[in-house]
């Protein structure tokens, strides 16, 4: 059985644990002067082991040159032949030199005790890197809207029960809880929500909302940034908020008001959409037999067409078109018809077809005029 070598141990200079100071002298002081100093020559001797090693190596290296030299010297003239193998020897010399100076240091190292600044080392180290969470596969937009519909169908219920938490404790156990619902797909449906309750005027319940529409976006934005799995991100977001770090918060209220500010801009383009959508509809409802809108005909007829249809008077109207030229009265007669606010068979069902001229017994469809009134 080998016996561990202890006797390394009995010679290690520290300079804090002397006892034989003297009571005037500042005790610190001292033991920080000693430390300087041995500071001091040790930078020395490793500033005089790199120059001594740093000249041997230059010698070797000047001297492998020359013997490269004289044995070409063998096949061709070199001039100065004999003074380079006496540069030879000169290296030569001073390369055992170099060695000897070596040695003495291998030495005096060994010698030397052990202090605070040798006695430590780092004997092994390893590093580990977690290997980051493999990227999800690009969804289609119709997998994406696919995914959304279902996780909503799912999760509904307990994403607005986060939604409306206000507490950020509440909201940490209730995500490490339902570590589900720490997805970009919660996060889509608290944007939509906001949107909806801005349409429906429900101020206070959007500004409450989109405080954790933001909570969640912090939580992924952090997970991306550290290429992890969002829901590892849940207790460190929420301790990172809890500590009130200023830059931090109003880096969080920042993008809060500028997350409200868009908010409203959509919901804004929300009802513009939604009343231009009710307004075509409206629109290719009245549409006359001809696709024309009679409220756009009514528009652009002359301000005396436009009196007798206001008035209902199939007499001023019979006389106006008559007092108009032919191929003008034509053009407007047409597009009348075509938009319904002349209806020429109107009296069909109470005697025998009439012609179709400003001069017959005509009437106005009183349906169309009601919408344009």
């Amino acid at each position: 059985m080998s016996c561990i070598n202890y006797s390394k141990w009995d010679h290690i200079e520290i300079s804090d644990d002397e006892d034989d100071t003297h009571p005037n002298v500042d005790t610190p002081s001292l033991f920080r002067w000693r430390h300087d100093a041995r500071v001091d020559r040790m930078q020395k001797a490793e500033q005089e082991k790199t120059e001594i090693l740093s000249a041997k190596k230059t010698s070797q290296q000047r001297a492998a040159e020359i013997r490269q030299k004289i044995k070409d010297a063998e096949t061709e003239a070199v001039p100065d032949l004999n003074k380079l193998k006496l540069e030879l020897s000169e290296l030569e010399k001073q390369e055992s030199d170099y060695k000897m100076k070596e040695e003495e240091l291998k030495k005096k190292e060994k010698l030397t005790p052990w202090n605070i600044d040798t006695i430590c080392h780092e004997g092994k180290s390893r590093t580990l890197i977690n290997k980051p969470t493999p990227k999800p596969q690009e969804l289609t937009d119709e997998e994406k809207m696919d995914r959304q519909e279902n996780f909503t169908k799912k999760y509904k219920t307990d994403i607005r029960k986060f939604g409306m938490l206000q507490k950020y404790e509440d909201s940490m156990q209730f995500l490490v809880d339902n570590p589900d619902l720490v997805c970009e797909e919660t996060a889509n449906y608290l944007v939509v929500w906001c949107i909806d309750l801005e349409i429906e005027e429900k101020k206070d319940l959007m500004n409450h909302v989109s405080h954790q529409t933001i909570v969640m976006q912090f939580i992924l934005e952090l997970a991306k940034s550290l290429e992890v799995d969002p829901r590892n991100c849940v207790r460190a977001f929420f301790s990172r908020i809890g500590m009130a770090e200023k830059q931090y918060l109003d880096a969080f209220n920042d993008e809060l008001d500028s997350f409200r500010t868009r908010v409203k801009g959509r919901a804004k383009v929300r009802i513009e959409e939604a009343m231009e959508k009710y307004e075509e509809e409206e629109r290719q409802k009245r549409l006359g037999p001809g696709k024309l809108d009679p409220v756009e005909v009514f528009e652009s007829l002359p301000e005396v067409l436009q009196q007798c249809f206001e008035s209902k008077d199939i007499g001023s109207l019979q006389k106006a078109i008559l007092e108009m030229p032919q191929e003008e009265a034509e053009y407007h007669m047409k597009r009348c018809v075509d938009s319904g606010l002349w209806v020429p068979d109107a009296n069909k069902d109470k005697g025998p077809v009439q012609e179709t001229t400003p001069t017959s017994e005509q009437s106005v469809d009183r349906e169309t005029y009601e919408e344009v009134d």
